[in-house]
């Protein structure tokens, strides 16, 4: 190829993978949608992209890596001392549910598609992995209530690392035992596998764990340092026992999760951006390496493959995982439901497969466009049908009317507070632990981290969250924020404190209304001021509304000591008092200020 026609072909990639990531946040769906459907059109529709033509022999050594990246991204979530937190129904759908989930697929594809054994137990461990990635955008759309939505969030964050982690020993085993070895042999093979993939990774993950826990490296070249580390873990267990290394990054990552005194977030931030971009070029890579007539040519047999993935092998999971738990039958409908496959399957699929043809594996050739064709259509029979499901059986949240708070400084906590006892749902977060550690003293809800990352795409829960509060002292945050939840929540339903410096820049300074959302109070204050008066004793006061005391009564006895917040109607449907006052409170109106003490 020429360099033009290499650069065109990079430049390509970049931009399907760039809109296929900008559809799937507009729509609220999995961004794995676009991007095979980019994929499939570029490679095997159009011939516009051909991968072993672009690549030539780098193609598969950088897939190699790139799974390595997104294996060990996927297992720096996997905190043990989290497993008492997820519940029963989790522990059980992660455990017992995914061994049915295996066995149903691995015998379906043996006897439907003539698989040998060992390749049908590899296919299922492949396609038994759901995933963040795909579980939250459906989630979004879906708005199922409270239990069943973290249900299936957790499920997938966990399944991600124990399902690639069970895919890579099985298929270290398969390749131990592929040459016609005695059975002995084989079982030595897989044993050396094991000892130095774990060798490795944990060694790796102690060393570096070290590092960072005694500050050897600055803070800028932790992240660089990471990545070097991996590819380094990786390289040398594949080089002293081949097929090794998947294992070792994959201890690796969870080792350094669970290490006590070794903060990774900023790290998991980094490979989180970092697998968005692996994520998105190889699936369109891979996908434009499918072999449609190979699929086609086995027929209606994968048509029934689906058919049992979705119908059986998923509703048995969840019968199995949820007897005796509190959930009725339309929360577990819904659960039995909802399982689309989604980033690691497909990956690690592309490297097995080509590594196992190498072996004399010749189905092997399948497992690719087999994935895929799960993936594909879990991820579109789902997406399309979930949010019908989810209100037919009764099991879908009311419009969302809880409010998601940034900050928990005092202000933040104290209307939080205020909330609860309203019985509004709220969600505070925050970067400081301080504040957070005192807004769960307050027995608040937060979450520790920046909203607007990576990884609250993917772990903050919105359900049942409908109104954004941007009560940072920083005018910067709260307009990411305001930006970043636009989406979500729609512009009208954005508030904001302003910070005193905000307030003196002119317009031409100043970040539209349109990113910053509407002025939160009457009259309209900084988040200087309520924190001011806070310090001098005022606090957030509930009062109701009579025929003989109304609005300009209570204008009257509290004057400008009174801030409004919010006020509630005699239906219950709040209200969001903003500088201009879109509403007149009227008898039996219950109003929620912030009021300083008399002097």
């Amino acid at each position: 190829m020429s360099e033009t026609q290499i650069l065109l072909g990079f430049g390509g990639i970049g931009i399907a993978a760039l809109a296929s990531q900008w559809l799937a946040w507009r729509l609220r769906l999995p961004a794995i949608l676009f991007l095979l459907l980019c994929g499939i059109l570029a490679g095997p529709i159009l011939g516009l992209l051909d991968p072993g033509q672009l690549f030539g022999p780098l193609l598969f050594p950088l897939v190699s890596l790139a799974v390595a990246l997104i294996l060990f991204e996927g297992s720096l979530t996997l905190k043990l001392g989290e497993w008492r937190e997820i519940g029963g129904v989790v522990r059980r759908l992660v455990t017992l549910g995914a061994l049915a989930t295996w066995a149903v697929i691995a015998v379906a594809t043996h006897y439907l598609l003539d698989f040998p054994w060992d390749l049908a137990v590899l296919f299922g461990t492949l396609t038994l992995v759901t995933g963040p990635t795909v579980i939250v955008p459906m989630l979004r759309v879906m708005r199922p209530n409270a239990a069943v939505a973290n249900i299936l969030r957790w499920e997938g964050i966990v399944i991600d690392p124990i399902g690639a982690l069970l895919a890579v020993v099985v298929y270290s085993f398969i390749a131990s035992r592929s040459g016609g070895a005695p059975l002995g042999e084989s079982l030595l093979t897989f044993a050396k596998v094991i000892a130095c993939g774990s060798l490795f990774g944990i060694l790796g993950g102690w060393v570096f764990g070290q590092a960072l826990r005694r500050h050897w490296l600055p803070a800028y070249l932790e992240n660089i340092a990471a990545l070097a580390c991996v590819l380094g873990i990786f390289i040398a267990s594949n080089l002293l026992v081949h097929e090794s290394g998947l294992l070792a990054v994959t201890l690796m990552g969870m080792w350094l999760a669970n290490m006590r005194g070794v903060d990774v977030q900023h790290i998991l931030h980094f490979k989180e951006n970092l697998s968005v971009l692996l994520i998105s070029g190889l699936f369109i890579l891979l996908a434009a390496r499918l072999d449609l007539g190979a699929l086609l040519a086995l027929g209606p047999a994968t048509l029934l493959l689906l058919l049992i993935v979705q119908f059986i092998a998923r509703p048995l999971s969840v019968a199995l995982s949820t007897t005796g738990s509190a959930l009725n039958w339309r929360e577990r409908a819904l659960l039995a439901w909802i399982a689309p496959r989604g980033i690691v399957a497909a990956a690690v699929s592309a490297i097995f497969a080509e590594r196992l043809l190498r072996h004399g594996y010749e189905q092997a050739e399948l497992l690719v466009p087999l994935t895929f064709l799960v993936i594909i259509g879990t991820v579109v029979l789902q997406s399309a049908t979930a949010r019908p499901l989810a209100r037919l059986l009764k099991v879908a949240e009311p419009s969302p009317r809880g409010f998601l708070i940034i900050g928990a400084n005092p202000v933040a906590r104290a209307l939080g507070k205020a909330l609860q006892q309203r019985e509004q749902r709220v969600l505070l977060t925050d970067s400081s632990w301080e504040n957070i550690s005192a807004a769960r003293m307050d027995g608040l809800p937060t979450y520790f981290g920046n909203p607007a990352s990576q990884h609250a795409d993917a772990h903050l829960d919105l359900i049942g969250l409908g109104q954004l509060l941007a009560l940072s002292p920083s005018s910067e945050q709260n307009t990411v924020a305001c930006t970043r939840f636009r989406p979500d929540f729609g512009k009208d339903n954005l508030y904001h404190l302003p910070s005193q410096r905000e307030q003196r820049l002119s317009d031409k300074h100043r970040a539209s209304a349109e990113h910053r959302g509407r002025s939160l109070g009457h009259p309209a204050q900084s988040y200087g001021q309520l924190a001011s008066a806070m310090a001098r004793g005022a606090e957030i006061h509930t009062t109701t509304l009579t025929a003989n005391f109304g609005w300009q009564d209570y204008r009257e006895l509290h004057g400008e000591r009174a801030v409004l917040l919010l006020a509630f109607d005699p239906k219950g449907w709040f209200h969001v008092a903003t500088a201009e006052l879109e509403f007149t409170p009227g008898a039996d109106w219950i109003l929620l200020a912030l009021i300083e003490p008399k002097a």
